[in-house]
């Protein structure tokens, strides 16, 4: 009966949209229906939001989604090598997190293991937009760290004035690193048109030093000396990495077409985006050969000469959208949002044979509807369908093919009341796990959220939002049971986990002029039934056994941002802004009341320059050390990095270009985020050299 259930919600999304009243084929006026992450973002939010538009985007984008976005307060990069990098969100990550394109999943298999990558490319984007903080209402219970949603324009909700292109083309020294990437938007009659491709591709990156860190070599010497004098003498002289990262090439390539049929009333629209990327795995990921018993002491066992294993990774995916002004009497706007996904990857060890292929067949559906006011109340209701078969073949295979069911129906909604503007919202939700070979679970859950907006005075905020919100287990920790490699341990899930319950304060205070502005944010999180995996002690096929449990947790933080404009002329003007963040976390009932892979606090002074045509950045971020750890995880030393910026703008007829030098990690530290899993085994790039040119047309 659920199955049934879920299908003719489907149907009723699809009902939604090709059911809904005709609108008028008016060539006089297009209304413009402007979506965002958040419906009621136009009137301002009580929850803390980043956003980095194109021209800035474009001059701090990274070779991943978690690096692009981890110069902003509060947010850092999981990274497993300069390919892979997933958002973290004041101290959350994983399936706590949701990655979206244009409001809807990326739909590909990033949350089941750290080595796999966020399939959404960043190169094309026009912004990417952050909700810090459980973001469950609008997108699900999953979403109980935050929500990064990457806008992509590939469904146009308009038809252009005139027809643009856009070009980068840029290159590094470091890893002979070359990306090239470009757009095309154009409209014909009440058609828009869009055009987008990029290609990536880097040799294995340099480093300041060795690839172990220090502690780690420490360690493994003390393991040698205390198996020094024993009969039988295994010599294994390892060629200690250094001054390269083995195993962090990457190779990554892919577009889309999309086109809509645009409107006065609204617009209806189609894309269709490929990805592809071929990458390494670095950190010593995969199987070392075993010597077999019984095998006669004087054959020797000479290891391969094999090189680090290979991601190879498909994707094609579908997206349809529909926006409608005034659909209804009573309701302003109307949208329709479905993204359907065929996705896989095979793990190919050095050797080239496959050890493991993840496959994924996904899709998800939303309507949103937001009403005129009602009593001084205006909000945005919805209902929100997604499926997916997930399977895991292989030696590799660490958790069996699971079929994963949501359904979810939210409504948020604003008001003034006196000077306050408050928010408020309830999401009701049920997740179904429907694994191969184990019993299903079935999840009823709920998010509630209550904010609101003091301004003070034309300059002053105080912003304050209470959330209350649950989350079903992920596949993985239910029912994982075998080696993972990418994070060096054998997992066991546990499939009688309970739901997970969160209870999240904010406060922020915000100031903001024409010269300065500054934004301070307190946050806490308490958490009940905290999902979480910790070593047994264990050992099992030579690795340290982790179980998935629960225990009580708290996360506290703080973030602060200052910026100034500490000049200005007639042709340009000089600005300064510094920042922090830090997060706190208190595991209780456990062994140990640290967690594993929490941020270190974070430093950041920065400067800028335009005057003409010139523009100039330099940053400088200063990381502490990390010697709050889980067990089994070594502390992390911390680190400073500079990073700068320099470009000229001119023009070329009807034509801007941008010609520019990007600088990063100048010092050429050695650089750990201990936030990585393999973080011990795989250092940052050393000092990196980029320049390049970007063209409008």
């Amino acid at each position: 009966m659920k199955m049934h259930w879920r299908r003719l919600c489907g149907v009723f999304l699809l009902g939604m949209v090709f059911g809904s009243p005709t609108y008028a084929n008016d060539d006089d006026g297009i209304e413009e229906i402007v979506v965002r992450a958040h419906p009621l973002s136009a009137e301002g939010l009580a929850q803390p939001v980043s956003v980095v538009e194109s021209d800035e985007l474009q001059r701090t984008v990274g070779q991943s989604l978690g690096e692009t976005l981890n110069s902003i307060s509060g947010i850092h990069s999981s990274s497993f090598g300069q390919a892979v990098g997933r958002p973290i969100i004041r101290g959350l990550g994983g399936p706590r997190v949701k990655t979206m394109e244009d409001r809807i999943d990326s739909l590909d298999v990033s949350v089941s293991s750290p080595d796999h990558v966020v399939s959404i490319e960043t190169f094309i984007a026009d912004g990417i937009e952050v909700l810090k903080g459980p973001s469950t209402l609008l997108y699900g219970t999953g979403a109980i760290g935050g929500v990064v949603d990457v806008h992509t324009g590939r469904i146009p909700h308009e038809v252009p004035e005139k027809g643009s292109l856009v070009l980068d083309a840029r290159g590094a020294d470091n890893g002979d690193r070359r990306t090239s990437a470009g757009r095309f938007d154009f409209g014909a009659g009440n058609f828009a048109f869009h055009f987008d491709g990029f290609y990536r591709e880097a040799d294995e990156y340099e480093i300041p030093g060795f690839a172990e860190s220090s502690l780690f070599r420490r360690l493994e010497e003390l393991e040698e000396e205390e198996h020094e004098g024993e009969e039988e003498e295994h010599e294994h002289e390892e060629e200690e990495a250094r001054g390269e990262l083995p195993g962090s090439q990457f190779r990554t390539k892919g577009g889309a077409f999309g086109m809509s049929h645009v409107t006065e009333r609204g617009f209806v629209g189609i894309s269709v985006s490929r990805y592809e990327a071929d990458y390494g795995l670095p950190g010593g990921h995969g199987h070392e050969e075993e010597h077999e018993e019984g095998e006669e002491e004087e054959e020797e066992h000479e290891e391969e000469e094999e090189g680090n294993p290979v991601l190879e990774l498909e994707q094609t995916r579908v997206d349809l959208e529909a926006g409608i002004a005034d659909p209804f009497a009573g309701f302003e706007s109307f949208n329709f949002r479905l993204g359907v996904n065929d996705y896989e990857h095979i793990e190919v060890e050095g050797n080239g044979e496959i050890a493991t292929k993840f496959e994924t067949d996904a899709w998800e559906g939303r309507v949103e509807l937001t009403h005129a006011p009602i009593g001084g109340v205006s909000g945005s209701f919805g209902l929100q369908v997604s499926q997916r078969e997930f399977s895991a073949i292989g030696e590799e295979a660490f958790v069996m093919p699971v079929d994963t069911d949501t359904v979810g129906a939210f409504y948020v909604g604003q008001a003034n009341v006196g000077d306050f503007n408050l928010e408020a919202g309830l999401r009701l939700e049920q997740v179904d796990h429907d694994p191969s070979a184990n019993r299903s679970r079935d999840f009823d859950l709920y998010a509630v959220s209550l904010g609101l907006i003091r301004p003070i005075g034309d300059n002053w905020a105080i912003t304050a939002q209470l959330d209350r919100s649950t989350r079903a287990p992920a596949a993985e920790e239910l029912y994982s049971d075998g080696p993972h490699l990418a994070t060096n341990s054998f997992e066991i899930g546990d499939p009688n986990l309970d739901e997970e319950e969160a209870t999240n304060l904010a406060v922020s205070l915000q100031y903001d002029n024409d010269t300065v502005n500054f934004l301070i944010s307190a946050y806490r999180t308490d958490f009940s039934d905290y999902i979480y995996d910790a070593p047994t002690g264990d050992e099992e096929d030579e690795l340290p056994v982790f179980l998935w449990q629960q225990n009580d947790a708290d996360f506290t933080g703080l973030e602060a941002d200052f910026g100034w404009k500490a000049a200005e002329w007639d042709q340009g003007s000089f600005s300064l802004n510094v920042g922090v963040d830090l997060v706190d976390v208190d595991l209780s009932g456990a062994a140990s009341s640290d967690l594993p892979r929490i941020p270190p606090r974070r430093y950041r002074l920065g400067f800028g320059l335009e005057h003409q045509n010139f523009i100039a950045r330099l940053v400088y971020t200063d990381v502490d050390d990390q010697d709050d750890v889980g067990l089994e995880e070594l502390p992390t030393d911390g680190y400073e990095n500079v990073s700068a910026y320099l470009g000229y703008r001119f023009d070329v007829g009807e034509s801007n270009v941008e010609i520019f030098l990007r600088g990063e990690n100048l010092t050429d530290d050695e650089q750990r985020y201990h936030t990585s899993f393999i973080k011990d085994l795989a250092p940052q790039p050393g000092r990196t050299i980029e320049g390049g040119i970007r063209v409008n047309i």
